[in-house]
């Protein structure tokens, strides 16, 4: 299968793009930049462009059988002197939905898109948090767009974790070295509460499964464990070779802060993801503690 995988140049679509070349699809990767020369990604075909700024055209896209769309904002991404709400509802609900829209009239066959598990596992807060419901309205948009000859699905996923060969990621960089006992005066705890989480490995063979099998017009809950915020960040001393205590305090973290936890400190989201959706997808579990052991082994200190 001819696939773009829009956000190929990330950790995510990354990871995805390089996951279905070894399954021997012809795999293309689109970005506002390149990838990054000290991966394996730059040896595949890039596609420039900013679904945002509407940059993309028919023609680049009409080569491609199906797109996946690994390229959603969250409070990592928001430009300097924005406003977050405003940004994640524009980039999210607005953008993501016409863009997939331009993909079916570019003559694109399949669009997995990968969302986020909130809408899911909060839908309490879908009228009083931005960020949730852009992500719902994302999905709704296009699942909308539904059509026998333009099949769509989203797979909605909790924290990932993972990396890609030679990539640089400033927030596993620095889980490392928080690990190591580097950052000086930053105690060893996790913040109260927990979630779910998802390896990059995991969501690639998901993504793979989801080509091939997955219901038109569905919306799939995924995930894997779930853990505290202290269980996964001991995980990260484990694999480091710190035996220092990892407990759980109920105070901000400096690494994983408040505003990222949409559900609030303290709260413990726990889910198994539907039996079904597993045999269709057939995606590996348990895979968190080799997921970090990846990511260690690439960035401790040498």
């Amino acid at each position: 299968m001819k696939i773009l995988v829009v956000g190929g140049t990330g950790m995510i679509g990354g990871h995805a793009a390089l996951y279905l070349k070894s399954l021997g699809h012809d795999v293309s990767i689109a970005g506002r930049r390149p990838p990054q020369e000290t991966t394996e990604l730059a040896k595949l075909p890039f596609v420039q462009g900013d679904f945002m700024e509407g940059t993309f055209t028919k023609d680049q896209l009409a080569p491609f059988e199906a797109v996946v769309f690994a390229a959603g904002n969250d409070i990592r991404h928001l430009p300097k002197g924005a406003k977050f709400g405003e940004h994640v509802l524009r980039s999210n609900a607005e953008c993501v939905p016409k863009f997939a829209a331009l993909c079916r009239d570019a003559g694109v066959k399949r669009f997995v898109h990968i969302g986020s598990f909130y809408p899911h596992v909060a839908p309490e807060l879908l009228e009083t948090n931005d960020y949730i419901r852009s992500r719902k309205l994302a999905v709704d948009g296009i699942i909308a767009l539904a059509t026998p000859d333009f099949h769509v699905c989203s797979l909605d996923a909790p924290f990932v974790v993972g990396t890609v060969p030679g990539m640089s990621l400033p927030m596993f960089e620095t889980y490392t070295r928080y690990a190591e006992g580097k950052l000086e005066g930053m105690e060893p705890f996790g913040p109260a509460g927990g979630t779910n989480f998802i390896s990059c490995r995991s969501l690639s063979e998901a993504i793979a499964g989801a080509l091939e099998r997955a219901e038109n017009g569905k919306a799939y809950l995924v995930g894997d464990e779930n853990l505290s915020f202290a269980d996964y960040f001991g995980m990260f001393f484990k694999a480091a070779g710190n035996p220092a205590e990892v407990p759980s305090l109920d105070k901000e973290h400096p690494l994983l802060p408040d505003v990222g936890l949409y559900t609030g400190r303290g709260n413990q989201v726990n889910y198994q993801p539907d039996p079904q959706s597993l045999e269709l997808l057939r995606y590996r579990r348990n895979d968190i503690a080799a997921a970090v052991n990846e990511i260690v082994a690439q960035y401790r200190s040498t």
